[in-house]
């Protein structure tokens, strides 16, 4: 079983600038994704890959034992650019560099930090014990529910909810989850012969039962800095 950790850190953020490279608690934000790595990587005998555009991300992943020759191409760097495409490029390069055909992947986003290494063993072990899954990705619960308390407007420009059920409350409705970004895991028949969407008919969920989520926002940067440095955090991280 031949397992490639893909993480993918681009120079560019304009939500947050450099966000890949803040510091958290101290320590640079995509530390904790490679040190997640290099700790499941050792338990799986996996290879870990880097994909930047950035010289700086790549010294600061260099400091942390992260090295690569590899560099990403400047068609992949920009925001329009696909994070499967960005992955498949990266995929490619080791393959042809390590002479190696992988079995499995898991790509690591380094702006959703908290998880640890029993997630991904139990999202892991999900994957492989069902035969017909392509793909299983972290989810947490959602906090609206598209059933009871979301909702669009319709062609009129009326509002309707999201999704129709007759629900009076949150918690009679049907559970729904909400990505957290954190880590995805895919079988090798997910990207050969062709790309599937990251969310497929043959696709599995891992509930992540702690606190988890993404920075996209300062605000974000902040709360997940303030539960780390005060050792607010519900779960061994």
């Amino acid at each position: 079983m031949k397992i490639l950790i893909t993480i993918c850190a681009r120079g560019g953020s304009k939500g947050l600038p450099r966000k890949n490279i803040l510091p958290l608690n101290n320590v640079p934000l995509i530390a904790y994704t490679i040190r997640l790595a290099q700790t499941f990587s050792h338990e799986y005998n996996a290879n870990i890959a880097i994909s930047t555009d950035d010289k700086e991300i790549l010294l600061i992943a260099n400091s942390f034992g992260l090295y690569t020759n590899y560099f990403r191409p400047e068609k992949l760097a920009s925001d329009e650019a696909g994070k499967l495409e960005t992955i498949l490029d990266l995929i490619n390069y080791e393959e042809k560099n390590r002479n190696i055909q992988y079995d499995f992947f898991l790509d690591l986003d380094i702006s959703s930090p908290l998880r640890n290494l029993i997630d991904l063993k139990e999202a892991f072990d999900l994957l492989i014990e069902n035969t017909s899954a392509i793909n299983i990705f972290s989810v947490s619960n959602a906090s609206k529910n598209p059933y009871f308390n979301m909702v669009e407007k319709n062609k009129n420009g009326f509002a309707e909810k999201v999704k129709n059920g007759h629900y009076l409350t949150r918690q009679s409705a049907p559970s729904v989850y909400e990505l957290n970004a954190s880590f995805y895991f895919y079988k090798r028949s997910f990207f050969f012969p062709k790309i599937k969407p990251v969310i497929n008919h043959k696709s599995l969920i891992y509930l992540v039962n702690h606190v988890c989520f993404d920075i996209d926002h300062k605000i974000d940067y902040d709360f997940m800095n303030f539960l780390i440095v005060n050792n607010k955090l519900d779960f061994k991280f």
